[in-house]
């Protein structure tokens, strides 16, 4: 089976600013697995006076969410923590496959390769800190933010600029 070709109007511009061998293996994807806390929101956690968690989640970052799902490629959450933001957020843009409470990431993936059919080399992750770096070693493409660790910068294939 073909990867999904990308069709937004603004591929060429993103694109022409990624080194040739990220986008072999971007090409590649058929999944996608995001974690959540310092990569879908700053990282920061936010307590109200009854004790319920707060995070704060990027507008934009949910618009590229929609615009990996509408190119053809499957979408996912991944995080360490547990509760009940994460599952309205990934309900708000659609998204099925939420894992949350996962301590080893890496098998996580590997399990969840298998199961939807994917061979390694076409799942990607994006992740920040010491608990995704079993994950970001497995994928085809892995990624991460800027602020992340030297440890995790220094395994990927890409940083994001934001």
């Amino acid at each position: 089976m073909n990867p999904p070709k990308l069709t937004h109007p603004a591929e060429a511009l993103i694109l022409a600013k990624l080194a040739p061998a990220v986008i072999d293996r971007a090409r590649q994807l058929r999944l996608m697995i995001f974690d959540v806390d310092g990569v879908l929101t700053d990282g920061r956690l936010w307590y109200g006076e009854h004790g319920e968690l707060m995070k704060g989640f990027h507008a934009l970052d949910g618009h590229g969410l929609r615009l990996l799902r509408e190119s053809g490629i499957e979408v996912a959450l991944m995080t360490g923590r547990e509760g009940p933001i994460v599952a309205r957020r990934a309900a708000e843009l659609g998204i099925s496959l939420v894992f949350q409470g996962v301590r080893d990431k890496g098998q996580a993936i590997v399990a969840l390769a298998q199961e939807r059919g994917f061979e390694l080399s076409e799942v990607g992750y994006m992740g920040d800190d010491i608990i995704d770096m079993a994950a970001l070693q497995r994928v085809g493409f892995a990624a991460s933010v800027p602020d992340a660790p030297a440890y995790v910068s220094q395994i990927v294939h890409w940083v994001s600029n934001r």
